[in-house]
């Protein structure tokens, strides 16, 4: 928090509606007394950053680590630039107008746009529990060489469980995505102590190369990581987390919150930009120094760590990470579920029995898929996961923009021009770039 905030009468009240509960969790307030009780309101951008370091993810981190070593690492720091930004947006909304962007869509759109925009967000909370579902039951295979099938019935099962356990406590909740996420961290700062990359290399790989412009393959990929990295769910998730911010306070405090929730937002997916990093950097240290310049598979990347490395845990430290990393997808992919049913259709159903229901969703095509063509192609239902997901985007995208840059919407804290043409270039150019993606991965 700001000294302003902290010396401010209003500085606690600004810091209480920063822990508001989400739709659907409650919060049990502890008395913090100074610092402690601003550092609680941190919150929302952590799980928010979790969708940036999903199975999907680590999949073209690894490709473009193995392939180009640490060329491509500055198309990670960029993809995360534009990633602060688009939640930036989600910020400013829910913060001016208390409504998140299902909500204020529902308001705003006819009725068959609400359902059309309401289904298309469907399809991307199926498809991004999809594809953590698979990659946290690909984990599973390789701790312990169980099936895929079990393998997404007990994810499915554990996320339940939590959820449950946690009883819509937003605190709780948030610690669980907290633990995962350093549980991710740890293995990959020891991954990358193992694999001992040259970080004056590491370090020259964070400007862009002229490769990138002369290898047309490698632009392609580069861009890949880019078009990956903005999900529809977050645009919604993000929005649902901080609306009751904005309907508990009053217009004075709205500007003090906006800035803190970015700067929370920011400081999350600043995070997230270093596990991004640490898998793209392992990945170059371990196969792309050694020679192994065709590593894209989870699996395959499992079973040459330790040969490669000559190391007993490296391969563990990967599955273990990978395993937290989709558990912890899972739980916010859920919870942006149950937003989207909620601010589209007013729907409210029990909590278990949402979350239930959007469990299954997801649950229905990865078997039917593994039934059908089995386990030995898990990268082809990881690709069509993120297909759709990139098809996707552009309803979630433009009703934002178009809310953001309307002063009937947003009235005093509306974008400015200079921010507005900003704003519609990066989601122009986002758009684009998951077209490229689109072609890349069918191709």
């Amino acid at each position: 928090m700001t000294t302003l905030e902290q010396t401010s009468r209003g500085s606690f009240a600004i810091a209480d509606a920063l822990t508001a509960a989400p739709i659907g969790l409650r919060f049990r307030r502890p008395w913090f007394p100074g610092w402690r009780r601003l550092v609680g309101t941190a919150g929302p951008g952590l799980l928010i950053a979790i969708g940036y370091i999903d199975p999907g993810n680590w999949a073209t981190d690894l490709g473009g680590g193995s392939r180009y070593g640490y060329a491509l690492l500055s198309m990670v720091f960029i993809a995360n630039l534009i990633a602060m930004a688009v939640q930036a947006l989600c910020v400013r909304l829910a913060i001016a107008t208390g409504k998140s962007l299902a909500e204020y869509s529902r308001e705003a759109y006819s009725r068959p746009v609400v359902l059309m925009l309401w289904l298309s967000a469907e399809i991307a909370m199926v498809m991004t529990d999809l594809a953590e579902l698979v990659g946290g039951a690909i984990a599973l295979k390789l701790l312990f060489g169980w099936g895929l099938i079990p393998g997404v019935l007990l994810m499915s099962a554990g996320t339940l469980v939590f959820l449950v356990i946690g009883r819509d406590d937003w605190r709780w909740l948030r610690g669980l995505v907290c633990g995962l996420l350093l549980v991710v961290a740890a293995s990959f700062v020891s991954l990358l102590w193992l694999a001992q990359p040259v970080w004056s290399e590491v370090a020259a790989g964070l400007l862009p190369t002229p490769q990138l412009v002369t290898d047309p393959a490698m632009l392609l990929l580069g861009l890949g990581i880019v078009g990956a990295t903005v999900m529809p769910h977050n645009l919604y998730l993000h929005s649902g987390l901080l609306a009751p911010t904005g309907r508990a306070l009053g217009r004075r405090e709205k500007q003090s919150a906006i800035k803190a929730n970015v700067r929370d937002s920011n400081s999350s997916l600043g995070f997230a930009l270093f596990i991004n990093a640490a898998i793209l950097i392992a990945a170059g240290a371990a196969f792309h120094a050694r020679g192994f310049t065709e590593i894209a598979d989870l699996g395959e990347a499992y079973a040459l760590l330790d040969p490669v490395l000559g190391s007993q845990i490296a391969a563990l430290l990967f599955a273990v990470g990978l395993l937290a990393a989709g558990q912890s997808s899972t739980i916010t992919g859920t919870l942006a579920g149950q937003m989207v049913m909620e601010g589209f259709l007013q729907v409210r159903l029990s909590p278990v029995l949402r979350r239930l229901l959007i469990r299954l969703a997801a649950l229905g095509p990865a078997l039917a898929y593994f039934m059908v063509a089995g386990e030995g192609d898990t990268s082809r239902l990881l690709i069509l996961s993120q297909v759709v997901l990139s098809l996707q985007l552009p309803f979630a995208m433009i009703p934002l923009l178009h809310f953001v840059s309307t002063r009937k919407v947003m009235g005093e804290f509306v974008l400015g021009r200079n921010a507005k043409i900003g704003s519609w270039s990066l989601a122009l150019l986002i758009l684009a770039l998951n077209a490229v993606l689109i072609f890349e991965m069918l191709a």
